[in-house]
């Protein structure tokens, strides 16, 4: 079993820490609806790229401009908490796999009654 590396465990460890901050600190309500889904860090902890999901249907590029705005103030934040020399630069990108997959379920489910109906008609005849 694989050994979990440094990157991997502060990238846990700020998932957490700006979930949290999203959650109880941010001042604009937009991003109390953010999730942070996933946060991967350079081997040299210089960059994170942070991976957020939203829960309410609101435009991926506006929120993701409001977390651009709010990265200071979070990376701030995460140095007051994290035992790190330096916190990596945060970069965020919209997480699309949840959309990706609720419209591959659609597909699938789509397929299955398409193919019920269709072995229906042929019991039929």
């Amino acid at each position: 079993m694989r050994e979990f590396g440094r990157e991997e465990r502060v990238g846990a460890e700020m998932q957490r820490e700006l979930a949290s901050l999203l959650r109880n600190e941010a001042r604009d309500p937009r991003l109390r609806q953010v999730t942070v889904q996933e946060v991967r860090v350079a081997r040299d902890l210089s960059h994170a790229r942070v991976f957020f999901s939203l829960l309410e249907h609101q435009q991926p590029a506006e929120i993701e401009a409001v977390l651009r705005k709010a990265a200071g103030f979070l990376r701030r934040r995460l140095a007051e908490t994290l035992m790190l020399r330096t916190v990596p630069m945060l970069h965020f990108e919209y997480d699309h796999s949840f959309e990706t997959g609720m419209r591959l379920s659609g597909l699938i489910d789509q397929a299955i009654a398409q193919e019920s109906s269709h072995s229906t008609a042929e019991q039929d005849v």
